[in-house]
């Protein structure tokens, strides 16, 4: 991207790394160096705000939260994890218990003096009032892509009203910031609705196609920054990068919310990439079932649609998945299709929630729209293959098939095609040409 700011010479080197794309670590490694490292901050005496993912993030997080409480035991005076929801769904008890290793209803004896909580998006008293950040500086941190809208930050208040707020998780390409974790558990992790809808179609104007993978500040991590400097606590962070399909970790990194995240960032894209020689005719693109609907099953489609080729055909493969987003209705009304369809018809669409929006362009990806004659053009097709009813999917201008008819051993055998197993964390691009 042409308006990537590099991050800073020297940020990265000021959190402790180890590890490093190849290769994994075992536990008492990462045990050791997360004590050692939270060991040397400033946390006696402090309340902890520990932020982490939610369950569509694939990471072990009990190797991590061991090694934190052992770090905070008898150092904070008190403890409360949150889930960055952003605006997925509540994590139940039994979900969060299988997420983060105890037994349901018994979080105290895993992790004594802690409190769990979701981010309770939906209720207003979630959050606090960190005030605007006005249009001009939203314009200067967008690249110019938006120039009359003030943003409005809110965000939950455990993150406001703790001493430290200590960031865990992973650390992956993504589809609207280009490298996910640090600052974006902040926003739009713990955010309110404006920073989301205002991030997110900032995303969306650059394209996922462009933006994803992409390292650095990209204008979309400019605006989280920005509003992340309003978070009067200490921001730390523990970035772990996985190894795709398993539970080992690559590396882990802590320090800042952005150094740690810097270090971690350079570690995702080498580690995170595949490189094709070549565009594909086709990928079946099959979804672990962390991923419970077309929201966040979505990541099948716009890791993979880099390689395909003009005319091509993406295939979500997920019998498990029965809604496009619970939380979510918004999407029926307006179905997915590519940015020009709703950039050329903004005064129809500029009062739909923007996230949602730009949702729609993240799973219909690149494509043209003629408003003279109606025309929406895309580059590839996009084929859910799961169990959303075929009315629905069609209503969304979608295509359907039915997930019985998919032989995918029949497919990894057909050269046109590509499968990709446990698909939604791997990005995949073609290579430069030398």
């Amino acid at each position: 991207m042409s308006d990537t700011v590099p991050v800073p010479e020297g940020l990265a080197e000021q959190a402790a790394t180890i590890g490093g794309p190849e290769g994994v670590l075992d536990e008492r490694a990462v045990h050791d160096h997360i004590v050692s490292s939270l060991a040397r901050l400033d946390l006696d005496g402090r309340s902890v705000a520990l932020v982490v993912p939610d369950g569509t993030r694939s990471v072990p997080m009990p190797r991590l939260l061991r090694p934190v409480h052992d770090a905070l035991a008898g150092r904070a005076t008190k403890v409360t994890v949150v889930v960055a929801l952003g605006t997925h769904a509540a994590m139940s008890e039994e979900a969060m218990g299988r997420a983060f290793g105890f037994e349901p209803g018994r979080a105290e004896e895993t992790y004594p003096g802690w409190t769990f909580v979701n981010h309770e998006w939906w209720h207003e008293e979630t959050f606090a009032d960190l005030g605007v950040i006005p249009a001009s500086e939203v314009s200067r941190y967008s690249g110019g892509r938006l120039n009359d809208r003030d943003m409005h930050v809110v965000v939950n208040r455990a993150v406001v009203e703790h001493d430290v707020s200590l960031v865990v998780g992973p650390v992956l390409p993504h589809e609207v910031v280009g490298i996910s974790g640090g600052n974006k558990y902040f926003f739009p992790g713990l955010s309110g609705h404006d920073v989301i809808d205002l991030s997110h179609w900032v995303g969306a104007l650059i394209s996922s196609y462009e933006i994803i993978g992409t390292t650095g500040i990209t204008p979309v991590r400019a605006l989280i920054n920005a509003a992340t400097e309003r978070v009067p606590s200490e921001k730390l962070c523990v970035a772990v990068v996985t190894e795709a399909g398993t539970g080992e970790l690559h590396s882990v990194s802590v320090g800042t919310t952005e150094s740690a995240w810097a270090a971690a960032a350079e570690i995702a894209a080498a580690s995170h990439i595949t490189y094709l020689d070549r565009p594909v005719k086709r990928v079946l693109s099959i979804l672990p079932e962390m991923y419970e609907d077309i929201w966040t099953g979505a990541k099948g489609f716009y890791k993979l649609e880099p390689v395909v080729a003009d005319g091509g055909e993406v295939i979500l493969y997920a019998p498990h998945i029965t809604e496009i987003s619970v939380m979510h209705p918004g999407l029926k009304e307006i179905g997915y299709h590519n940015r020009d369809y709703f950039v050329k018809q903004w005064d129809r669409f500029r009062d739909h929630p923007w996230g949602e929006l730009a949702h729609s362009t993240h799973l219909r990806g690149m494509g043209t729209y003629d408003a003279e004659t109606a025309t929406e053009t895309n580059r590839v097709k996009v084929t859910l293959a799961t169990s959303v009813p075929r009315e629905q999917v069609e209503a969304v201008n979608l295509s359907w098939m039915d997930p019985a008819d998919v032989d995918v051993a029949a497919l990894e055998a057909d050269a046109d095609t590509f499968v990709v197993h446990n698909a939604g964390e791997v990005l995949f691009r073609l290579r430069e040409p030398s």
